[in-house]
Formats: C-alpha cells, sequence, structure tokens
C-alpha cells in the first residue's frame, strides 16, 4: 500500500487528545517493528487515528480541515509526545515524499512515514451486546479489577470474568490471594442475551480510565466472535467517537462460589478514611508487607503490627462489633489497603468466620443482618463484595 499525499489541518487540542488515546495502547517493545504505527486517516469525515498489536486494537475520530484525503503511518508514541508539547495553535500536516512534516506555529517537524504493507487489518466491532452508564461502567470495572493477579503464566486469573445474563452482568477476579465481585444492571439489547466471557484486566481498566468524564452517552459493549481472532472472540467498547477491541482470554475460569460464605460468626463496621491510615501507619513497621493484626471486639479495633527486631506499632480505632466472642485476625496490608479502597461507602463492614478462613468487606448497607438463633449472621446483600484470604498469625 503506497503512502499518498495527505494533507490536513486541525486544533491542537482535539489531535493531542485522540493521539495520545491510541499512543497509550502501542506497544512500547515489539517484535514487528510496524505494530508501533499508528494509522492516520483522512477523508470527507476528518481524521481517524488507528492502533493494533494483534491483541488490542483502538480507533478514534476527529474533525478535522482535510486537504488531500490518504492513509499514512507514523511512530504512535513518537507523534503524541510531540503533539502533547506543542503550543496551542491549529497543527498542519502534509506528507512530501517519504516524510510526514508536521507545523505547528514556529515548531516544524519531520517524521519517516512508515510503509503499511505489512500492518494487520484491524479487526472490526462485533455487534453490539448492550450499553451501560459510562460512570457505573468505570466504577464496577475498577473495583473488580483490583482482585486480577499479574501473573501471565496463570493467564486465566490476570481477566475478569463477565457474566451476562439478560439485564444482570456479574464481574469476577481473582488471584487466589482475595476476590472481588461486582453486579449490576445493564440494557441488553436482547432480553434472553446469555454469555460468558474472560477478559484481560489490564485492557479493561484502561478502558475504563480513559472513559473522559465528559462522556455522557452510554458505553455500548460488543461481545463476538472474530475469524482472525481464534476462538476466544472479540470483547468491544464503543463511546462517542471512540472504540477499542480486546482479544478474550482463552482460559477457564475458576469456580468461585464455594469460596463464598454464606453466614459469618462474627461481623464488623468501622468507618474507611480513618482505618486506611490508620492501617499506612502502623505498616510502616512490618517487614515486606508481612501481616497487620486486627483485635476486634465490643466498640474497639486494635490494629497492631511489627515483631521483637523490626519494632512494634499499635493503634485503636472505634468499631461496631457483633458475634459471640473477641477476634484476631491478620491480612496482608497491601490487599487489606486496595480493598478499603474500592468500597464506595463512609464505612465497610467486615464478614468473619474464623480466624484462618476468608473474611468479606462489602459496603456498609442500610441496615446490618441480625442474628439467627444459631447465633450467626447471614451475609447481606450487596452488589460488590471483596473477599480476603487472611496470613497465618504465629502460634
Amino acid at each position: 500500500m503506497e503512502s499518498q499525499a495527505v494533507s490536513f489541518r486541525v486544533a491542537r487540542d482535539d489531535l493531542a487528545n485522540a493521539v495520545g488515546w491510541v499512543a497509550r495502547s502501542l506497544p512500547t517493545k515489539v517484535t514487528q517493528p510496524v505494530l508501533r504505527a499508528m494509522l492516520v486517516t483522512a477523508d470527507d469525515n476528518g481524521l481517524e487515528f488507528a492502533g493494533f498489536d494483534y491483541e488490542v486494537s483502538t480507533r478514534v475520530r476527529i474533525a478535522a480541515e482535510v486537504g488531500e484525503p490518504g492513509r499514512i503511518a507514523v511512530a504512535g508514541k513518537l507523534i503524541a509526545e510531540i503533539v502533547n508539547m506543542l503550543p496551542n495553535k491549529p497543527v498542519e500536516l502534509r506528507v512530501e515524499g517519504s516524510k510526514a512534516m508536521l507545523s505547528c506555529g514556529s515548531s516544524r517537524f519531520e517524521l519517516p512515514l512508515i510503509p503499511l504493507d505489512d500492518y494487520p487489518q484491524i479487526p472490526t466491532l462485533p455487534e453490539v451486546t448492550g450499553s451501560i452508564d459510562p460512570a457505573l461502567f468505570a466504577e464496577a470495572i475498577t473495583q473488580v479489577a483490583t482482585a486480577a493477579g499479574k501473573d501471565d503464566t496463570l493467564p486465566m486469573l490476570t481477566g475478569v470474568h463477565m457474566e451476562i445474563s439478560g439485564s444482570e452482568v456479574k464481574l469476577a477476579a481473582t488471584d487466589r490471594f482475595r476476590l472481588a465481585l461486582r453486579t449490576f444492571e445493564w440494557d441488553p439489547v436482547s432480553p434472553d442475551v446469555q454469555a460468558k466471557l474472560l477478559i484481560p484486566a489490564k485492557t479493561l481498566l484502561d478502558n475504563a480510565r480513559t472513559l473522559d468524564s465528559h462522556v455522557r452517552e452510554p458505553v455500548e459493549i460488543a461481545v463476538g466472535a472474530g475469524e482472525q481472532i481464534g476462538a476466544a472472540g472479540l470483547f468491544g467498547v464503543h463511546t462517542d467517537s471512540r472504540e477499542t477491541t480486546t482479544r478474550m482470554l482463552d482460559a477457564d475460569f475458576p469456580n468461585i462460589q464455594p469460596l463464598l460464605p454464606k453466614t459469618h460468626t462474627s461481623m464488623a463496621t468501622v468507618e474507611i478514611a480513618p482505618l486506611q491510615e490508620a492501617i499506612r501507619r502502623v505498616s510502616l513497621v512490618t517487614e515486606r508487607n508481612a501481616q497487620i493484626r486486627m483485635q476486634f471486639s465490643e466498640g474497639e479495633l486494635i490494629l497492631s503490627a511489627g515483631g521483637t527486631e523490626s519494632g512494634h506499632a499499635e493503634e485503636r480505632l472505634p468499631c461496631g462489633f457483633a458475634g459471640r466472642d473477641e477476634l484476631t485476625i491478620a491480612f496482608n496490608p497491601g490487599y487489606l489497603r486496595d480493598g478499603l479502597a474500592v468500597v464506595n461507602t463512609n464505612r465497610v463492614v467486615f464478614g468473619f468466620t474464623e480466624p484462618s478462613r476468608p473474611a468479606i468487606l462489602i459496603p456498609e448497607p442500610e441496615q446490618l443482618p441480625e442474628a439467627d438463633a444459631d447465633g450467626t449472621f447471614p451475609t447481606p446483600d450487596s452488589e460488590f463484595t471483596y473477599l480476603l484470604m487472611p496470613v497465618r498469625l504465629p502460634g
């Protein structure tokens, strides 16, 4: 595919937002240099910028004055860095031979064109499956992706599991030490749509983070099989003028239902902000994020950490506690802070069974459950649950 005599003039801010967004998803290290390219298409509708690395594709459209239509490719991260530094004046680009000449105010740049012959075909967005409010989508993804694994040798744990059943969507992620679950309602295209998907958590989180606060239109979710992408299929997100596709993980998400406790022997409620501050202070004496002990009793929570060699720290906080006996349990402070950061209420509710079994963290409901006849508490209904494995206490 030969490069063409493309020329256009565009507002600097529009260009910076578009190329910056596409460049975020472009790979830094590549086996094929052509995958560093950003495709620029100029036509009667303005400009389209696109990138693809065989896993993630991104496209965005902006308005521009197009002199000569055509398609070129340039180094994506480089053009994003250049445009980001330009003064707030119109940007002009024209192709001369094998170079793109970029000018803005008194700045001039020459960028070598990347030949398009070997560039892979960018996947098209599958048919739309349903839509969701952008703020809700961003919140739900952020809450769940916290618990996803980072180890690529266990691909089934690096994804967010999405289960769609009509108008209900359940998201789940786990790295074996914690588990996050979120349920929400969305607007499906068909009321009987059913799907189970495993989407890379990192890409999904990038999608959620780049939903600008000015996006008011519902986010469209598109799920489908693609001939060139294998059995796992494509997960697509479309908003306004942006769309992205991600190749889904071809792995089986573990069965998490048996891990979730149905009842609890004790429950506690604590204000989140003071608890986070106290954890930060007390964990200063933990060796390599080792553990932080939490001793719950009626009206009081005692946080403590450290030992004989690294020093000892202790802090007391008021808390609501209901249970037959006092309870002492230990957690990894980093995992505990991660969970508290995504419980979007002022207070968190802890549910415990025993110190060696996982505990749950949920947003404080309007009313806490009363104890049953046998003295246990049923798990409150919650849209969000963060399940956390305790750390074994010595002795």
